[in-house]
C-alpha cells in the first residue's frame, strides 16, 4: 500500500507540473494564487466599444456542419459536466456519413486535469487517430471549415497571444479563430476558470449557440438528420 501511494503521488505531481507548464504558471501560483481579473467578480464576459455578440440558430449551425468539408470539435469542461461526449460522437458519425472529415482538438489542460478529454472521448468510442494534440490541431485549423467549441473557454482565448496584460498571456492555446467559421457552445457568457473575458466571443467569425452542451448537441443531431 505504501509503494502504491508513492507511485500515485509521484504520478499526480508529474501531471500537476505538466499542467502548470502548459498554463504558463508556477506551481506555487496554482496552489495559493488567485487567477483572473475584474471579470471574475462579475462572472460574465462584457462587450466593450462596438463589440457585438452574434448568435447562430440550430438550423443554420446544422447546415454549416452538414455541408462542410472539414469540422473540428474542441471539447472542454462544459462537455464533461453535461456528459455530452456520446452525443458528440453521434453527431460526428452523422457528419462522417455525409463525407465530412471530423477531428477533435485536444488541449493538454482542457477540463480539470491532463488527459480529461481523451478519457471522455475514448469512453464514447472516438477513434484515437481523430484526436489532435495542440500543435497538430493548430496546424490544421486554418484549413478547417467549421470549429465547434463544446464548453471550452480559456484554452481558446486569443488574449493569451494578443494581450500582454492578460493573466494567461503566453499560455499555449488553440488558434480556433483561424478557422473559417467558429461555433461556440456555452450555457452563458460567464467566464471560464481563469475568470477573464474571452474576446473570441466577439470575433467576426464566431457565433454563439447558448444552452446545455448535451441538449444543444442532441438538437443539432435532430436538425442534421432532417437535412
Amino acid at each position: 500500500m505504501l509503494l502504491g501511494g508513492i507511485l500515485v503521488g509521484a504520478a499526480g505531481t508529474i501531471l500537476t507540473v505538466l499542467m502548470c507548464e502548459a498554463m504558463n504558471r508556477s506551481l506555487l501560483n496554482v496552489l495559493i494564487g488567485g487567477f483572473g481579473g475584474s471579470s471574475a467578480t462579475s462572472g460574465a464576459a462584457k462587450a466593450t466599444g462596438d463589440q457585438v455578440i452574434k448568435e447562430v440558430t440550430l438550423n443554420d449551425a446544422a447546415i454549416q456542419l452538414y455541408y462542410a468539408n472539414s469540422v473540428m470539435f474542441v471539447p472542454g469542461y462544459g462537455l464533461a459536466v453535461a456528459q455530452a461526449q456520446k452525443v458528440c460522437k453521434e453527431l460526428d458519425d452523422l457528419l462522417e456519413s455525409n463525407g465530412v472529415s471530423v477531428k477533435y482538438a485536444i488541449h493538454p489542460v482542457a477540463g480539470r486535469m491532463p488527459g480529461h478529454m481523451n478519457v471522455l472521448l475514448a469512453e464514447a468510442d472516438v477513434p484515437y487517430p481523430k484526436l489532435l494534440d495542440l500543435d497538430d490541431a493548430n496546424g490544421a485549423l486554418p484549413n478547417t471549415d467549421v470549429v465547434v467549441i463544446v464548453g471550452a473557454n480559456d484554452v481558446v482565448n486569443p488574449a493569451a497571444k494578443t494581450d500582454p496584460g492578460s493573466p494567461i498571456y503566453g499560455m499555449p492555446v488553440l488558434n480556433v479563430w483561424e478557422a473559417k467559421n467558429v461555433i461556440v457552445m456555452k450555457r452563458s457568457m460567464r467566464s471560464g476558470y481563469a475568470g477573464i473575458d474571452n474576446p473570441l466571443f466577439f470575433h467576426e467569425r464566431a457565433r454563439m449557440l447558448f444552452g446545455d452542451a448535451k441538449e444543444s448537441l442532441q438538437k443539432l443531431v435532430a436538425e442534421v438528420k432532417a437535412l
